[in-house]
């Protein structure tokens, strides 16, 4: 166990530091923001499709360590997915964070660190709130996203 727990702090602290895909992205196609009241995260989500895959995904905002590590894992695990893949890989992320007897999808590669925020349901919150507003993005929706 202290195997993953040390993989997980070196993984958030990493891209909490050097962010990926971190900054604007010209031209996007699809925008949404979302907001963690509870924590105070903030991030905006832009994307590039072409035939219906996500050529570029890029995220601007501020928020604690967890919250920019999951966009920053977030953005490089979707990139070159379809639309429908990356809508599948947000509920395999959900369930991995929520879900208390979900096993490990190893599909998420290094996204797989990030099961144990759910025995902390505040942080929860942090790690889901890219995953949502890039569901909004995917999905056209305009409406800001919110954890509460």
């Amino acid at each position: 166990m202290s195997d993953l727990r040390d993989l997980y702090q070196e993984v958030i602290l990493d891209h909490n530091r050097s962010p990926r895909n971190f900054g604007p992205l010209e031209g996007a196609d699809l925008k949404a923001d979302g907001h963690n009241p509870l924590c105070g995260d903030k991030i905006s989500i832009a994307v590039k499709v072409e035939d219906g895959v996500l050529t570029d995904v890029r995220f601007e905002g501020s928020g604690c360590a967890i919250s920019k590590a999951s966009a920053s894992l977030m953005t490089e695990g979707v990139k070159g997915k379809s639309l429908d893949e990356a809508r599948a890989m947000f509920e395999r992320f959900r369930q991995l964070v929520t879900d208390q007897n979900a096993l490990v999808d190893p599909s998420l590669g290094k996204l797989a660190v990030f099961a144990g925020v759910r025995d902390y349901p505040a942080r929860v919150k942090c790690a889901i709130l890219a995953w949502h507003t890039l569901r909004a993005a995917v999905d056209d929706n305009h409406d800001i996203v919110s954890t509460e």
